[in-house]
């Protein structure tokens, strides 16, 4: 017991350590503070692609509910119809926040992290918003401003306009690395007195913006001279160049079983230690599978491995709230696990788990170990086979986490198939939970020497 709890110990003061990390911290909060707007785009494609489209969608078309020809007698004539027509119109509407959030989610990336990066670094820094202002000014210099556009079968040498692909996932790393050292660089000069002082009298906002003139344009001028060494010695600017040289490779690990199994096997070994798993993988999964959501949602890609899919496999399909509960309530013999699993059905429905992890507990629980840390990437990797044999398709749409498991995997697939796929991860994992709780009954019994 004294080596299990040494090590419980340091293991827990580790992850600690790395998860209290100011700059991860920062990334994580930086990416939450993003994802809000990439879920509202995720609702928006939701309700685009299961409810309102007339060709494929859940409600009215053939592989959905059957609801247009039922009502206007054919596939052909409810196409046809001015209500088919209208759902369309509805669609581009929508569509319209998709690319308000989607398509600019790498600048929206630059404006928070470079304001987080400052208020946790430069706390000292009266005006964060300057941070902002030169943050953005640099990223804006190192795009590429002279590319070649592919039209069909022309190409078009455009110059003095900006490259927009870098507005979306593609210019990820570079909002980060030119942000982060654009916000650094900045703050370290104003910290010194290479900076323009006006008299007390001065208005304070006024006052800041001459404070910040002359170390804004220092940094700028660095940017401006990356830009052209970049450009001079490889023929790419800096997002370009940060595209071959990180997002690709990152993208490439991401992509592969082997970090999807990592990071699945961790994600509740770090709970069942009492460290919730985002203020580890939050920050690697902001550029990462994060990105992958975005290029799904936007129909640029079709990554398997995303955060979506992790939701739609694992905590969505109840794997982490819902199947230890419903376990307990098949097997559970004494009060105390009849009583836990009544208060923590209805925020398992839910799928949330800290009255089943907290309550039970499942955290620090020798008994329960197993179960935890091997029902999430047995649960992700059933959903990966269903994926590959083509039974659901590849995550491209969202759904709110707190969505009751079945009815969820049907709004991410847009197809029943969903459904069924998280029903059956829900009784696979809740089949892995019974052995542990009569396990936990027996235990139970022995200590008390009675007969439950």
């Amino acid at each position: 017991m004294s080596n299990k709890k040494s090590f419980s110990d340091s293991f827990s003061n580790v992850v600690a350590k790395i998860s209290g990390n100011r700059f991860l911290m920062t990334l994580r909060d930086s990416f939450v503070l993003v994802s809000v707007t990439t879920m509202i785009a995720g609702f928006a494609i939701m309700i685009n692609s299961v409810f309102l489209d007339p060709a494929n969608g859940l409600i009215f078309s053939k592989s959905g509910l059957h609801l247009g020809s039922l009502i206007f007698g054919s596939e052909k004539a409810w196409l046809a119809s001015s209500f088919a027509e209208s759902l369309l119109h509805i669609q581009t509407v929508i569509n319209f926040i998709n690319q308000g959030t989607l398509s600019v989610f790498a600048i929206m990336v630059v404006v928070v992290f470079s304001f987080v990066l400052s208020r946790n670094f430069f706390s000292d820094n009266s005006e964060h918003l300057t941070s902002i202002l030169y943050a953005m000014a640099a990223f804006f210099i190192c795009l590429p401003w002279n590319w070649d556009y592919a039209n069909g079968d022309k190409t078009v040498s455009l110059v003095n306009v900006v490259n927009p692909k870098f507005f979306g996932t593609q210019g990820v790393f570079s909002a980060l690395l030119i942000g982060g050292l654009a916000v650094f660089l900045y703050n370290k000069l104003l910290r010194t007195n290479f900076k323009i002082k006006l008299p007390d009298s001065v208005p304070p906002m006024v006052a800041s913006s001459f404070e910040s003139l002359l170390p804004g344009t220092i940094t700028l001028l660095v940017f401006a001279v990356s830009t052209a060494i970049s450009t001079s010695f490889f023929g790419l600017t800096l997002p370009e160049l940060l595209l071959a040289t990180l997002q690709k490779p990152a993208e490439m690990i991401s992509g592969t079983a082997a970090f999807a199994f990592i990071s699945q096997f961790t994600w509740l070994l770090f709970f069942w230690f009492g460290i919730h798993p985002s203020s580890i993988w939050g920050a690697i999964f902001g550029m990462t599978w994060n990105v992958n959501d975005v290029q799904n949602m936007a129909g640029e890609a079709h990554h398997l491995y995303s955060t979506m899919f992790m939701n739609f496999s694992t905590i969505s399909a109840g794997t982490v709230a819902l199947a230890p509960v419903l376990a307990l309530i098949i097997a559970g013999r004494s009060d105390a696990s009849k009583q836990v699993s009544k208060i923590a059905l209805m925020p398992a429905i839910f799928n949330i788990s800290e009255p089943i992890v907290f309550g039970l507990p499942l955290v620090l629980n020798p008994i329960y170990l197993v179960p935890m840390v091997i029902s999430q990437p047995l649960s992700f990797f059933i959903g990966v086979f269903f994926t590959k044999i083509g039974f659901i398709d590849v995550i491209t749409m969202n759904a709110p986490w707190t969505m009751p498991p079945i009815i969820s995997g049907i709004l991410f697939t847009g197809s029943i198939k969903g459904g069924i796929v998280q029903a059956i991860i829900l009784a696979v994992a809740t089949l892995l939970y019974i052995p542990f709780v009569r396990l936990a009954n027996k235990l139970e019994k022995q200590k008390l020497g009675l007969e439950l």
